[in-house]
């Protein structure tokens, strides 16, 4: 009798517990709801919400899905490394993905085309899934090829002469344009030696009209310890960036600890055009960090 008590409570115990896990791990969005809603901010303890922002065409017959992050916060950084609490499935996409989501920028709302994953021409119906468990929650979003209304036109403004700025790790190098943006080869640095890093920016003849600023913004991506840039946030004007060749954007970056890195380059016009998807450039290096 005693044994039957023990196996009721155990029966109960997991029943609650498998219901606290359903109810803490959903999709983003549910149908009918939206993946993102501003009345979630915060100063701390919330979650980070991974957002599918869309789909565009690349001219080899590949597709790219964008996605970006919202992490709901206004205060605190959250880190969530690779492996079991973010992770991408099917396994051939995953790594790409952040695993430090700082909280909403200013003047903005979240934070949009992070990164991209590239699926082949027949990918048809079949999803790429994003994962984040963090705070609690366990949040994922599929991104899919199925809805026209998620079409993005991946590195131009239809009707526009705006386009991504051009970015190059080299300066003779190739460059890449919009949100698949463009992977450097890996460099090496010290832990607590600080180091020069940049890239080369400019704008094609299609553009050459634009004669607005290239922002440039500094991200640590991935990684294990802290980044320090001595100078994160730059404006080019139109008489630098629009010198032969472009011109070279370069900070001093300090990594804490040994480990592999990923800095995120990101190059834009306005903010207001992220609202539309467009017009920026991702630019990722890849760095190695001694003892």
């Amino acid at each position: 009798m005693f044994v039957g008590v023990i196996a009721a409570a155990s029966v109960t115990l997991a029943v609650s517990d498998a219901a606290a896990q359903r109810a803490s791990e959903r999709r983003v969005a549910n149908p009918g709801e939206t993946q993102f809603d501003v009345q979630l901010l915060r100063p701390t303890g919330g979650p980070v919400v991974p957002i599918f922002e869309g789909w565009f065409r690349n001219p080899d017959g590949t597709f790219e899905l964008s996605f970006g992050f919202f992490n709901v916060n206004t205060e605190e950084v959250i880190e969530v490394p690779l492996g079991a609490e973010n992770f991408i499935e099917p396994a051939e996409y995953h790594g790409m993905q952040p695993t430090r989501f700082e909280p909403v920028p200013d003047r903005d709302r979240r934070h949009v085309g992070a990164f991209t994953v590239t699926v082949p021409a027949d990918f048809g119906d079949r999803d790429v899934v994003w994962t984040i468990r963090s705070k609690g929650q366990t949040l994922s979003v599929p991104g899919r090829l199925t809805s026209s209304a998620y079409e993005l036109a991946g590195w131009d403004f239809p009707g526009r002469t705006t386009l991504s700025p051009l970015v190059r790790w080299t300066e003779d190098g190739p460059s890449g344009r919009g949100p698949r943006g463009i992977v450097a080869d890996a460099v090496e640095a010290k832990a607590g030696m600080p180091v020069e890093l940049g890239a080369w920016i400019s704008r094609d003849e299609v553009a050459a009209d634009d004669e607005r600023p290239i922002n440039v913004k500094w991200f640590k991506h991935q990684g294990t310890g802290e980044v320090t840039f001595e100078e994160r946030i730059t404006s080019v004007e139109r008489d630098v960036w629009s010198a032969e060749g472009g011109t070279r954007v370069a900070t001093s970056v300090t990594f804490a600890e040994p480990g592999e890195y990923l800095l995120r380059f990101l190059a834009f016009n306005v903010l207001r055009e992220f609202e539309f998807q467009c017009c920026w450039t991702n630019a990722y290096l890849p760095v190695t960090v001694t003892q």
